[in-house]
């Protein structure tokens, strides 16, 4: 072989090689960047991510990296950073004030455009904020910690990156702005404040996806999807493109505890993806290594399917939902985390707090509430009717399906 050919074939080597590296991710790829995303996202040395702490503007000029190296364009006010304060009132019954000016908290969403020439433009977005050392929203008892908030919401922003590298890819008709939100967990600050002061005309927005909680993909493949009913092309879509064979747990309501919920009360069509409630939720173990990261992949090759399949729509209608978030009011608790992802008749139990009225009781992880006092309980709805009809100092007969067998038990609030 000639020196000549050998350069030829080097060059074609190399030429080949970056071709490659710069196509669409393999699943494989995928799991790799997914892990180390949130690996960095939820690491001790960024304490929990609050809004306005070192921690949080760590993650922030993570994220930005990440999308430049995407070659995604900035679209904040600062680069790819659009920062707000929020002045927290004297006044508790008065909302937070969030604007640019003033003394306060300061937090910065992350703002990146894939433009594809179009006129109508996606948001799909996750916040990247947790709780820092705990605090007002922990569900910790004991000393202040970090909580790392892998699962919440390490994993949907996580997600939004991984996303923007599939997407980048397709020939879409529709551009796409990826969001990585703060403030969420204080009350929507940052998703709030974006739709009230947008980087590109919200007239152009054809919908938005949110990402938050989606690592814990359970044994069933469970996954949640709220918004459905905000327009009527996302039920026909949902189950053709489910080539996983997820379990695909549907609610209409546009609004929830979520940042999809600002965008829902501007009139846009929302979809948002949740893998349910764990243990793990709001505390300090809420940690890297307990992401399924097989699953995280499937959910995100889920989403990119759902965009790739509206793609073809016109401007998808807008319909107002009923709003799920007007839930009784109750003054007390059993002391269980809910299964939000169980379809079967009644509310299953997915953790039991120490010290509260159901481990009194000796109700367990597993257990599926079916009567609570004199009610039926159908579903998650009933079961806080339910629960909304007693008051501290009260005792009631609970009845649970435990192993196939009907258990009776007495709970004190």
């Amino acid at each position: 072989m000639n020196k000549s050919t050998s350069f030829f074939l080097l060059v074609l080597c190399c030429t080949l090689t970056a071709f490659a590296c710069d196509g669409p991710p393999s699943d494989s790829k995928l799991l790799a960047s997914l892990k180390e995303d949130v690996t960095f996202l939820a690491a001790d040395d960024l304490e929990g991510r609050a809004i306005g702490s070192a921690g949080e503007q760590k993650a922030a000029e993570y994220l930005a990296e990440e999308f430049e190296k995407l070659g995604l364009q900035p679209k904040g006010i600062e680069g790819f950073f659009q920062p707000f304060t929020v002045s927290k009132p004297s006044n508790p019954h008065e909302e937070a004030l969030i604007g640019t000016d003033g003394a306060g908290i300061t937090g910065r969403n992350v703002i990146a455009f894939l433009d594809k020439k179009s006129d109508k433009t996606i948001v799909i977005g996750a916040h990247f904020d947790h709780l820092g050392m705990g605090g007002q929203g922990s569900l910790h008892r004991g000393d202040s910690a970090i909580h790392n908030g892998a699962d919440d919401n390490a994993s949907g922003t996580a997600a939004l990156l991984a996303l923007a590298e599939i997407l980048k890819h397709e020939e879409l008709s529709s551009n796409v702005l990826f969001i990585a939100f703060s403030g969420e967990e204080n009350g929507l600050w940052g998703s709030n404040y974006f739709v009230k002061n947008p980087t590109i005309d919200l007239a152009s927005v054809n919908y938005m996806v949110n990402m938050d909680m989606i690592g814990r993909l359970n044994e069933e493949k469970s996954l949640a999807v709220y918004g459905v009913g905000t327009s009527p092309s996302f039920s026909g879509i949902l189950d053709s493109i489910n080539t996983d064979s997820l379990k695909i747990i549907t609610t209409e309501s546009g609004v929830g505890p979520s940042d999809h919920t600002s965008f829902y009360l501007q009139d846009l069509p929302v979809l948002h993806f949740f893998t349910g409630q764990h243990e793990d939720y709001h505390k300090p173990s809420d940690d890297a290594d307990k992401i399924n990261y097989e699953g995280l992949v499937k959910v995100v090759r889920y989403i990119s399917r759902v965009v790739t399949s509206l793609d073809a729509e016109p401007k998808l209608a807008f319909t107002k939902t009923k709003d799920s978030s007007d839930s009784p009011r109750f003054t007390v608790s059993m002391g269980v985390v809910p299964d939000y992802m169980f379809d079967g008749k009644g509310m299953r139990i997915d953790g039991v707090s120490e010290g509260k009225p159901a481990q009194a009781a000796g109700l367990l992880k597993g257990d599926v509430v079916v009567q609570l006092g004199d009610s039926t309980v159908y579903d998650m709805m009933s079961y806080m009717r339910a629960l909304s009809t007693f008051q501290k100092g009260d005792s009631t007969k609970v009845v649970i399906e435990r192993s196939g067998q009907k258990v009776e038990a007495v709970v004190k609030f």
